[in-house]
């Protein structure tokens, strides 16, 4: 087995482990700032799904002895372009390049070419913690998982046979229903006028950040160090992006610290743009992130991956980029003091999936299954069709199909299997760095 057994290991022989993988992982983030490590890592201590969804890292380097040889996975479906990080809350909505609000996949920091049953994996492990936490059955658990598994095989399938888009169509105010819907209708709500009262102010006839929890004001050279690194971000945006040169005419910078479960300690910049025409209300706020090694790369021997990115922004970018079909215009990477940053909006149309108010079973499964077929969709972009064809330079639908095709019977088996195996190994290691964490045993903290 490529995962530990829950009880096959002892508490503090896997106490240790998971200490070593967070020292690879975070441990120089850690040292420079161990304040934003506290915040991480109670928000972590707060229940099992948290600690999941901060605990890539964790994920990875036990399910890395299957490389290459799981079921499934061949020369070309083990080497696809992959999420990285996709559990149930890494779903929501977005205005994409043709100003349509989309629900989909988002946050792709740990995108990365690697085997596509690696995503399914976490998902269907993120299905049975969020299904425990709220007290599903045992046997509902494994039926939500055969939901996914189900309609991502249809999808798949659909896409890899030449479905045309209207058969096949995205999740949008037109075709979405449940809190799918519910999420897109929110997102319609908002307003840039209303993000912008929340960050900035109006001084001297002119919108600046105003001060707040969080913000950091800058010095000069750090200013000019980020204004450079902006002038190198202009120069990876696509043509389309600059119709419009003043859009991009900077108004104000604020330097920003992460201390969300996957940002902690991470530098970022907050930067306030002229937006599309000279009215105050269409000021755009982008923002640049230091990006950091994904946790799948540390487990993917791949050089041709590895010398086509030129660092972690430029990957994350690249990565988002095929995976999500008209990604956000305003999409770009940069250097910064030596490292890759990615560069995005910080749009006024994100509304993240909410699972506190699913509650009943038929809601949840509708809601994994339309996930489901999320998940084919995304893998689907990223193949001979999109941008960025080097890396993979076939069709994924039509190499997973071919592979699932193999063995139709055992695939939702397979997932439920690892789903109810690596959920209860995530809710044990969820204990134990709790009790690490709070008898000081993390270093540094």
């Amino acid at each position: 087995m490529s995962v530990p057994q829950p009880t096959a290991i002892p508490a503090e022989e896997r106490g240790e482990h998971i200490l070593g993988v967070f020292d690879t992982a975070f441990g120089e983030l850690l040292t420079a700032d161990p304040a934003a490590f506290r915040v991480k890592f109670r928000k972590m201590a707060a229940s099992a799904f948290a600690f999941y969804r901060g605990t890539a890292c964790l994920f990875y380097a036990d399910l890395a002895r299957e490389q290459h040889t799981g079921p499934y996975l061949d020369e070309r479906t083990s080497r696809v372009w992959v999420h990285g990080d996709l559990h149930a809350e890494n779903f929501g909505t977005y205005m994409n390049a043709r100003g349509r609000l989309v629900f989909n996949v988002n946050d792709f920091d740990e995108a990365y070419v690697g085997p596509f049953t690696w995503d399914l994996k976490r998902f269907a492990a993120s299905v049975a913690l969020i299904g425990y936490a709220k007290a599903l059955s045992d046997a509902q658990i494994t039926e939500l998982v055969t939901l996914y598994a189900q309609a991502y095989r249809e999808r798949i399938h659909q896409l890899a046979t030449g479905a045309k888009s209207d058969e096949v169509p995205p999740f949008t105010l037109d075709t979405a229903d449940g809190p799918l819907l519910g999420a897109l209708r929110e997102a319609r709500s908002l307003t840039r006028f209303g993000l912008l009262e929340s960050m900035t102010g109006i001084r001297d006839a002119e919108r600046r950040f105003t001060a707040g929890p969080g913000t950091i004001e800058l010095d000069a050279a750090t200013r000019y160090k980020v204004l450079a690194a902006f002038d190198g971000y202009l120069e990876t945006l696509p043509e389309s992006s600059l119709a419009r040169p003043d859009s991009y005419r900077v108004k104000d910078v604020v330097g920003r610290r992460g201390i969300g479960i996957g940002s902690a300690g991470l530098p970022s910049y907050n930067i306030l743009l002229e937006g599309n025409s000279d009215a105050l209300e269409n000021d755009v706020v982008i923002y640049l992130k230091q990006a950091q090694t994904p946790a799948v790369s540390r487990h993917v021997d791949d050089a041709a991956a590895r010398a086509y990115f030129l660092h972690e922004g430029h990957r994350t970018v690249i990565s988002q980029r095929a995976l999500q079909a008209h990604a956000d215009p305003w999409l770009g990477w940069t250097e910064l003091d030596g490292a890759g940053q990615l560069v995005a909006e910080i749009s006024p149309y994100a509304v993240d999936l909410d699972w506190s108010d699913i509650d009943e079973y038929e809601e949840i499964a509708a809601v994994v299954a339309d996930l489901g077929r999320a998940t084919a969709a995304m893998h689907a972009a990223a193949d001979d069709e999109s941008e960025h064809s080097e890396l993979v330079p076939f069709s994924t639908e039509r190499a997973i199909d071919a592979a699932l095709a193999a063995d139709e019977e055992g695939f939702a088996p397979l997932l439920v299997d690892f789903a109810h195996r690596y959920g209860t190994v995530a809710r044990r290691d969820h204990q134990i760095f709790v009790d690490l964490f709070r008898n000081g045993r993390i270093p540094g903290l």
